[in-house]
């Protein structure tokens, strides 16, 4: 059966794709695979890749960069996908951590958190914030303000209102990569490789 598979770093990515991506995308099959951390999921890749998946399957890998460089980090995993004989796997980089996403749609943020929404529209407007890819920690600039923020929870509430209008280019990037995963597997088209 044709669907997505996202093998991702942890639990909060999963706990935001499976309430973001039937909004964005209704109809999607999809299945998220979280990991104990970036260790985890790297060491899992190539076990996981060789799998007998039905061959319709098409795989997305996804970790955070956090501080690492974001073009060594995905071409280590682009390499563990080839090494798979997945080559077509779609490899995506959140910058710098999950949080950047919710930062760069701080009227999202603000609704999901409407206890702190007029200090965070404040401060989210601020120029520290304008690239959110380039926020350092944001998981702790968020906290600071919101205290109550917790990443699980937290990615619960931004599913069910994080919008495509995000100024985090690694946000856009993932959408765009989904969609055309989204529309190729619905035209029944084979992907070569999509990195």
């Amino acid at each position: 059966m044709s669907r997505l598979v996202f093998l991702l770093e942890e639990d909060s990515m999963r706990d935001l794709l499976n309430g973001l991506l039937p909004r964005l995308f209704p109809g999607l099959p999809f299945q998220c695979v979280p990991h104990e951390g970036k260790r985890d999921l790297e060491k899992s890749i190539p076990r996981k890749l060789r799998v007998s998946w039905d061959p319709d399957v098409r795989f997305v890998v996804m970790r955070d960069q956090d501080s690492a460089d974001c073009r060594q980090v995905k071409a280590k995993l682009t390499t563990l996908c080839q090494g798979a004989k997945r080559p077509d796997a779609l490899v995506r980089v959140v910058c710098q951590e999950l949080e950047a996403w919710y930062i760069g749609d701080a009227k999202a943020l603000a609704q999901a958190f409407p206890e702190n929404g007029k200090k965070i529209l404040r401060e989210m407007n601020k120029s520290r914030y304008r690239d959110p890819d380039a926020v350092v920690q944001p998981s702790e600039a968020i906290a600071r303000h919101i205290p109550a923020f917790q990443k699980r929870s937290g990615a619960r509430r931004m599913a069910a209102v994080l919008s495509q209008n995000n100024a985090s280019r690694s946000f856009r990037v993932f959408l765009a990569g989904v969609e055309r995963l989204w529309r190729e597997m619905r035209s029944g088209k084979r992907v070569g490789r999509r990195n």
